[in-house]
């Protein structure tokens, strides 16, 4: 018999189209196109060409992935049908931890079966590794590549490696596959920030700014603002603006061996472990002004949403801080899974399989500077600091008497985090299937899911803001000297509409200080009242100060009914299902207990610990789930596809941790904090869904299909300012009461003058001021008679309201005949209802605002060759703009993501002359395309980051 054997591109997608045409509901699948060769490098990367599908990146990387507006933790991603454990307090297993080498297909499934797992609200996406019985015979490929990231300034070319290797023995009775990869990878980036957000007002003033009652960072009406906001305005004004370099190097294993023995043809047994390990080293340094919120000279944009296009502030006593941070921390991120599956065909009529894995993920420091840090050095030579922000990039200038010298810099404070991150999963599932004689058959299975979290942390920090030491201290050889404007590339401003009087040169020096020398140095000279592991305030401790415990266990049941039949000669099928779900949550949580305050700084109060504290909390729900799903073929290769589902998406892990974490250091106008609820509830959603399929020639199809969801028990982290006993603010304490009743109106006045009333060396010493012996700086102690603290707590909460949205998919795949040119082309168009309102402040009487985070519009074109050996795709993918987050910085203010498109290609060659062997050369982001996030308005940027092109050739041997 003759046999013609279609491979490569048409091959896979000949097979992703019959699995789309035959499936039970509105389907999406990728298909390798051999053996040990996925589309892509990355999952992620080829997810983002699925119709509707949108992906997060970190670092440049494709990660996790957005189903018609519904984030990560809401699309369910599983491996081989199992939920597997993450260290990041999603629910979404990222892509970026898989090899793509290993991976057979990705099923996306869009509309929702009795037998799917619970949490996939936009879609139920599963990953399925190769078998060695599915493709019996000998198998194997090995490919090597070198990848060159443009982000990166060392620019090393990094190698990658991955092989596989499948047999079957004993009559194909008997399947060993083992599969693994080991990859490197070099990158960096470069990005513009503003520090910890910006601070929103509304434009009216009620109080009166000659006093201290006015809100901290609000502006006055005078003749330093410029086209100042009006009374029904609302405006913001920025914290900091910061340049951030940063270079990390990333090292991926990821391994995997499965056994298969099948005695007879009706049973089949797997065993399978997979194991991932991620190591990622980052190292970076900032330059930084830090906005104090004294008297400023501004020019602003045209309301009802005012930003400031020049922001400035002068310091006539001079003496502020150019601050310079650098950081050397590592993480490692392992996980492994053993799984085992039985398949039994006990007779014509009736099918079982079950299906048990034990799987654990954990992250780790993978140095002894932990798992992040910042050491940060500063220069108190700045006598004032104005940034424009009428560009891209925002433009800082940074005013002094004199060039900044490396002899002028001090070490101030400190940050050694330790985080530690276990999550491990133990689930079993039973799938069974009877069939009748009629023709219908029904679905039916169990599954007992347990999930354990545990999280802990210490952060090592020292609030020596104000500088210990000296200048001179420093060795001048650690601080070599660079460039900050030469490495954007973006557009910037020019200050040209600026009349102040601050210094409008741009800050363009930075050192690029040696993060271990001078470590060392402090760890050897300077002391401190916090001790981590090495017996300094210069390394992290594991003497967890934060220690939280989340268990989740879930008993799932479900059956659904299936019919094929016809209706006038035109064959339809029926699914008619109803699934049952029932969750309890424990979560413990040791946190740390603070009992006052102390005021340390112009700006800055520090908590002062008093111990830590348990606290426990508990939820349960259950739900009956419906689902409903129609397919006919209306007429020859023509599919018309109604589904109707209940579905619901359980919260984040983080979300549902117990305990309130406050910010060890606040700020005058009070501190900020966190707490989870383990009683939060998923989200409910009931789904509609219509499609018409037209599969019209060879792998060449149309679609278009409408959605729509009714979501409700969406979760909000909401603001609450509350106070937390004993904690007063020395900030508005009795002291500065009398300061301001004696004349002193500004917060550096005022600190001079406890001081010299009410210090230690004053005529009335009060045992609430003390002087650090360290910087000479005064510290003023809260007292039992002041006013408490207000904290800014987020916690999630359930919104009571039902959010409908509604989007389109149009979708378009075709071979142009035997030319061996295809194209893809797919957009997806969503509608999430009201926008948010960016004039609402969130304060005392605004209206909430319940708005879906993550909505965007989306599209993707994808045009590819393959023939005479020769394989070639490029990929054009867009996002528009979306609202991805309602809280940033200092409160309830949103974040946009700016709209953004990339393209990427890939050529290969099959070497004739030597069969199997094939070479490659692949690019990603290549027109090196940048990301921007702002807030209420495009002026407030919030992070500009440039990461640059990516470039690898390699070789690939398969036989």
């Amino acid at each position: 018999m003759e046999v013609i054997e279609v491979r490569g591109i048409r091959s896979s997608l000949l097979k992703a189209m019959d699995m789309k045409a035959g499936a039970d509901g509105v389907v999406d699948v990728i298909n390798a196109e051999d053996i040990g060769k996925f589309p892509d490098s990355n999952l992620a990367e080829s997810m983002q060409r699925i119709t509707g599908v949108s992906i997060d990146r970190v670092n440049g990387e494709g990660s996790r992935v957005t189903v018609r507006g519904f984030g990560p933790d809401y699309n369910l991603v599983m491996l081989n049908n199992r939920q597997m454990p993450v260290t990041t307090g999603s629910r979404s297993f990222d892509f970026a931890n898989i090899a793509s080498e290993a991976v057979s297909a990705v099923i996306v499934e869009k509309t929702s079966q009795a037998k799917n797992s619970t949490g996939g609200i936009g879609s139920t996406i599963n990953i399925l590794t190769h078998r060695p019985l599915n493709s019996p015979g000998l198998k194997a490929t090995f490919g090597v590549k070198g990848v060159e990231d443009e982000s990166s300034l060392d620019n090393d070319i990094t190698p990658e490696l991955s092989a596989l290797y499948s047999q079957t023995f004993a009559d194909d009775k008997v399947g060993v596959l083992v599969s693994a990869s080991y990859q490197e990878r070099e990158s960096g980036s470069q990005q513009a920030q503003v520090g910890t957000g910006w601070r929103s007002f509304p434009g009216v003033v009620d109080q009166d700014w000659s006093g201290s009652n006015a809100e901290w960072g609000g502006v006055p009406k005078d003749d330093n603002q410029i086209n100042r906001p009006g009374d029904e305005d609302v405006y913001s004004v920025p914290q900091t603006t910061i340049y951030r370099f940063e270079e990390q190097q990333r090292k991926r294993t990821n391994g995997q061996l499965v056994l298969q023995y099948e005695p007879i043809d009706s049973f089949r047994a797997t065993v399978d472990y997979t194991y991932v390990r991620n190591d990622v080293d980052t190292q970076f340094n900032d330059v930084s002004a830090w906005f104090t919120f004294v008297p400023s000279e501004n020019t602003w944009s045209d309301g009802p949403v005012s930003s400031p296009l020049i922001y400035s502030e002068v310091y006539p006593d001079g003496g502020a801080d150019l601050s310079m941070g650098a950081g050397d921390y590592a993480t490692r991120d392992e996980s492994g899974s053993l799984g085992i599956n039985l398949s039994w065909e006990v007779n014509d009529r009736l099918r079982l399989r079950l299906d048990y894995h034990n799987s654990f993920a954990e992250e780790t420091p993978n140095s002894q500077w932990g798992s992040s840090n910042t050491l940060s050095t500063a220069a108190f030579i700045r006598n004032s600091a104005a940034t424009d922000f009428t560009g891209e990039i925002p433009v800082l200038a940074v005013g002094t008497d004199n060039p900044l010298d490396p002899t002028d810099m001090r070490v101030t404070g400190s940050v050694f985090s330790f985080n530690k991150n276990r999550s491990e999963i133990e689930q079993t599932q039973l799938f069974g299937e009877f069939v009748f004689d009629n023709g219908g058959s029904i679905d039916f299975g169990l599954a007992m899911n347990d999930v354990d979290n545990r999280t802990q942390s210490s952060n090592v920090q020292r609030n020596d803001w104000g500088g210990v030491g000296g200048p001179g201290d420093l060795d001048p050889a650690w601080f070599p000297e660079g460039t900050v404007i030469d490495q954007f590339d973006g557009s910037k401003g020019d200050f040209s509409q600026y009349e102040g009087s601050a210094d409008t040169t741009p800050l363009n020096t930075i050192y690029f200080w040696d993060f271990a020398a001078v470590r060392n140095y402090a760890a050897e000279n300077y002391g401190s009242s916090v001790v981590g592991d090495c017996g300094n305030g210069f390394c992290p401790t594991t003497n967890f100060d934060t220690d939280r415990y989340t268990l989740e266990e879930s008993f799932s049941a479900y059956f659904q009914y299936n019919y094929e039949g016809e209706v006038g000669n035109r064959p339809y099928d029926v699914h008619i299902g109803l699934r049952y779900e029932d969750t309890d949550v424990t979560s413990t949580a040791k946190v740390v207990d603070y009992d006052s305050a102390t005021w340390i700084a112009e700006t800055e109060i520090v908590l002062n610990e008093s111990g830590s504290k348990f606290e426990t909390g508990k939820g349960s729900y259950d739900y009956w789930l419906p689902n409903f799903n129609f397919n006919i073929e209306a007429v020859d290769d023509v599919y018309l596809r109604a589904a109707y589902s209940q579905t619901i998406g359980r919260p984040d892990y983080v979300s549902i941790q117990g305990g309130t974490v406050l910010g060890s250091l606040a700020n005058r106008g009070g501190g900020s904090g966190g707490g989870g609820n383990p009683g939060l509830l998923p989200l409910e959603s009931d789904n509609y869904d219509l499609s018409a399929e037209w599969y019209y020639d060879e792998a060449s199809y149309l679609s278009v299909g409408y959605f729509r969801k009714d979501v409700t028990n969406f979760i909000d982290n909401t603001p609450f300012t509350e106070t937390v006993a004993p904690i007063t603010n020395p900030a508005f304490g009795l002291l500065v009461q009398e300061a301001i009743a004696a004349g002193a109106s500004t917060a550096p006045e005022q600190r001079d003058w406890i001081l010299a009333n009410y210090g230690p060396d004053s005529a009335n010493p009060s045992p609430l001021v003390t002087v650090n012996p360290a910087n000479g700086n005064v510290e003023i102690l809260g007292g039992p008679d002041d006013p408490l603290m207000d904290f800014l707590i987020n916690r999630p909460v359930n919104t009571s309201n039902e959010i409908g949205f509604d989007g389109w998919e149009f979708a378009i795949q075709h071979l142009f005949w035997d030319t061996g040119f295809g194209l893809q082309a797919n957009y997806t168009l969503v509608d999430a209802g009201e926008d948010y309102d960016n004039a609402n402040l969130g304060r005392e009487g605004d209206a909430p605002q319940e708005v879906i985070i993550g909505i965007s519009d989306t599209a993707n074109l994808v045009a590819f060759y393959e023939n005479y050996g020769v394989q070639a795709r490029i990929a054009y993918n867009w996002r528009d703009e979306f609202l991805s987050s309602t809280g940033q910085g200092t409160g309830g203010n949103p974040q946009y993501t700016e709209e953004y498109y990339q393209v990427d290609f890939s050529v290969s060659y099959d070497i004739p002359m030597a069969k199997g062997l094939t070479v490659f050369l692949e690019g990603l982001n290549i027109t090196d395309e940048k990301q921007r996030i702002h807030g209420r308005a495009w002026n407030q940027v919030l992070n500009y980051t440039q990461l640059g092109a990516r470039y690898s050739l390699g070789a690939r041997y398969t036989f």
